[in-house]
């Protein structure tokens, strides 16, 4: 013999979550980042992440290390920058809570100056900009008869001038001459 329930004992059941089933999951973790701006723009080879998280005893985790929260639910965490745009993306977890993701683009502008290299040595002036990042376009202005004039040639001028900021592996003209 089969014994059933009252409709009116199931629909209370049903309304009270379930008779004898899981809990109701708990509410999704909120996670929001203060600082930095996504598509932030900066010089620096690290920025300070900083954000809120709910629960406050959730487990955040930037690029995969794990950040301290504090009791209020801030987090705070340094992050390496790599030249040229980096995605930080930020993790939050609590227990069987849904977890939250979010991601920003920051920015590394890295720039060097283009160095004074005016009367160096031709032979020595690629060695000179490729140890400040930059490449050299050799250009030289000697005719044919320049070239029986005593001395090595040197840097007459370079293009961009010495003391501008450029990026780095900037082609750097550079005209050499015996006489300039």
């Amino acid at each position: 013999m089969t014994r059933r329930l009252p409709l009116a004992a199931v629909a209370v059941c049903a309304l009270a979550g379930g008779c004898g089933g899981d809990p109701p999951a708990p509410p999704p973790v909120r996670l929001a980042i203060a600082a930095p701006t996504d598509e932030a723009s900066v010089r620096a080879a690290t920025v300070e992440l900083r954000g809120t998280v709910r629960p406050a005893s959730a487990l955040v985790t930037v690029r995969g290390e794990r950040a301290a929260v504090s009791g209020e639910g801030t987090f705070r965490a340094t992050v390496k920058l790599a030249p040229g745009t980096n995605v930080i993306d930020v993790l939050a977890s609590a227990g069987r809570a849904r977890p939250a993701l979010t991601a920003i683009r920051v920015r590394r502008r890295v720039s060097v100056v283009v160095p004074d290299v005016v009367g160096v040595l031709a032979d020595d002036v690629e060695d000179r900009l490729s140890a400040a990042g930059l490449k050299a376009k050799v250009d030289d202005r000697d005719g044919i008869f320049d070239r029986l004039l005593p001395g090595d040639p040197v840097v007459c001028a370079t293009d961009p001038r010495a003391g501008v900021e450029v990026r780095p592996a900037t082609i750097v003209g550079v005209v050499v001459s015996r006489r300039c």
